[in-house]
C-alpha cells in the first residue's frame, strides 16, 4: 500500500479535471453560452443566445464511423464476454465518451451469475494512475453514483487484486479479484507520451471558434431585428405637430404629413438598409477555420457548394477524417483488448499473462462503407492480386474491406 497514491489523491485529481470535461460535454450538447463582449448587444437583448452544433458534428462524424466488430484469433473468447454485455450500446457509449472527454473507463465487476459485467464510466467520473507500458491502471478511482445535487454517494477505489466500494465516504464493501491489474480500464483517444489520457476531439481551438461563430450569429439576429424595416427620418417637422406612433411609422408604407401654417412641409427620407453579407462572410470564415481544425468540409457544416461534388471528390475531401478514424481505431482497440483480457481473468479466476493475448487483434468495420462502384473495384483488384499472388485475398480480409459477411448458403453447381 505504501506505493499507492491513495483514494484521497485520486479524488482531488478528478475534481481538478472534472470541470474541463463537463465544459466539453456542454459544447457537445449545445448548452454552452458564448461570453458577450458587451459592445454590440443592447441591454434589452442580453438574454438572446445562439446555438451551434458544430462540435456535435465533429464528434459524431468520427463516432458514427467507428463500429467495433470483435477480436480475431480470440483464444480466450473475449468477444463472448462483450456479447453478454449489450455490446452495441457499450461500444458506442465508450467511443462517444472517449471522443468528448479524451478518455472513458470500463468498470469490470462480477454480476449475480459470477459472469463479468462491463460498465462504461465517462471521464468526468473516473480517473487513475496509468502504466505507460501496458496502458492499464496501477490504481483507479470512479464515482458510481451521485445524488440529485451532484454529491458523490457511491464511489470505488481500485488496485491490483481488490476493489473497495465507498458509500458516503465510508468503506462499505471489499471485493478480492484474481486479476493482474485494477478492474478499471481506460479507453483513450489520441494518447501520447506527454498526455497519457489523450486529447479530446473538442479541442480548445474548436471551442474558441464556436464561441466566435455564436457571437456572429447573435449579432446577425440583432441586426436583422433592427433593420427588418428600413429606418425612416423626418426633417423640418413642426414641434407642435401631433406625434406619430413609432411602430406605425416603422412598418407603414405610406406616411401623410400636412403643411404647417406657413405652407412649409417636412422633408422625409429613408436610411439605407443594412446588409447581412458581412455577418455571413464572417460566419463562413469561422466555419472554414472549424473545418480545418476537425477535418470536416464546409458542406458538413451547412455551407453547400454551388456545384455538387463527385463521389471521388467527396471521399478525397474526407481523407483527414478517415486518417483520424483509423488512428482512433488503433487506440480504442487496445483499450477494448485490455478490458477483454482482464474480464477473461475475472471470469476464469486465473491471472493470465498479458503476452498470452498478443496474437489477438481488434477488428473494425470499414470507416467508409463501400458503394456499388467501390465493391466492383475491390472485386476486380482482388482477382488481379490473387492472380499475381495466389491466396493473398480470402474471405477474412475481403470482409475487412467490404464490411459484408460471406453468405452461408451453399454454392449451387451451375455446370451441366
Amino acid at each position: 500500500m505504501s506505493d499507492y497514491k491513495g483514494i484521497e489523491y485520486l479524488r482531488k485529481k478528478l475534481n481538478r479535471k472534472r470541470s474541463r470535461v463537463l465544459r466539453r460535454y456542454k459544447f457537445y450538447e449545445m448548452k454552452n453560452i458564448a461570453r458577450d463582449m458587451g459592445i454590440a448587444t443592447p441591454p434589452s437583448l442580453q438574454w438572446l443566445q445562439a446555438v451551434l452544433g458544430w462540435n456535435a458534428k465533429a464528434v459524431d462524424s468520427i463516432a458514427d464511423r467507428l463500429v467495433f466488430r470483435g477480436f480475431r484469433d480470440d483464444n480466450f473468447d473475449m468477444t463472448g464476454i462483450f456479447r453478454m454485455n449489450n455490446p452495441d450500446i457499450l461500444y458506442d457509449s465508450a467511443v462517444l465518451s472517449a471522443l468528448i472527454s479524451s478518455c472513458c473507463f470500463v468498470y469490470i465487476s462480477k454480476g449475480e451469475d459470477d459472469f463479468p459485467r462491463l460498465q462504461v464510466i465517462d471521464g468526468s467520473n473516473a480517473t487513475g494512475i496509468i502504466n505507460p507500458i501496458t496502458n492499464l491502471l496501477t490504481e483507479g478511482y470512479a464515482v458510481l453514483e451521485r445524488d440529485d445535487y451532484g454529491k458523490v454517494t457511491v464511489e470505488a477505489y481500485f488496485v491490483e487484486g481488490w476493489t473497495v466500494i465507498y458509500r458516503n465516504g465510508i468503506p462499505d464493501q471489499l471485493f478480492e479479484e484474481n486479476a493482474p491489474a485494477p478492474l478499471l480500464v481506460p479507453i483513450i483517444f489520441r494518447p501520447d507520451a506527454k498526455r497519457a489520457f489523450g486529447h479530446s476531439r473538442i479541442s480548445r481551438a474548436c471551442m474558441s471558434i464556436t464561441e466566435s461563430a455564436m457571437r456572429t450569429l447573435k449579432r446577425s439576429e440583432i441586426t436583422a431585428e433592427f433593420y427588418s424595416f428600413p429606418q425612416k427620418y423626418v426633417v423640418g417637422l413642426d414641434p407642435d405637430a401631433e406625434q406619430m406612433d413609432k411602430w406605425k411609422a416603422t412598418v407603414s408604407s405610406l406616411l401623410q404629413f400636412d403643411k404647417d401654417e406657413d405652407g412649409d412641409s417636412p422633408t422625409l427620407g429613408q436610411f439605407q438598409q443594412q446588409s447581412m453579407t458581412p455577418h455571413l462572410d464572417q460566419l463562413k470564415m469561422f466555419a472554414a477555420l472549424f473545418a480545418g481544425e476537425t477535418g470536416l468540409t464546409l458542406d458538413d457544416l451547412g455551407f453547400a457548394t454551388e456545384n455538387p461534388a463527385s463521389q471521388e471528390a467527396i471521399k478525397a475531401s474526407h481523407e483527414n477524417l478517415r486518417l483520424t478514424a483509423r488512428k482512433a481505431q488503433r487506440a480504442f482497440g487496445s483499450g477494448f483488448l485490455n478490458a477483454g483480457y482482464l474480464a477473461a481473468c475475472l471470469r476464469d479466476d486465473y491471472q493470465y499473462y498479458r503476452n498470452q493475448v498478443y496474437m489477438t487483434t481488434p477488428i473494425w468495420e470499414p470507416v467508409f462503407e463501400p458503394d456499388a462502384a467501390m465493391l466492383s473495384n475491390i472485386g476486380d483488384g482482388a482477382i488481379k492480386i490473387n492472380q499475381a499472388v495466389p491466396g493473398y485475398f480470402n474471405a477474412d480480409n475481403l470482409r475487412d474491406l467490404t464490411g459484408i459477411n460471406m453468405s452461408n448458403m451453399p454454392v449451387e453447381n451451375t455446370e451441366g
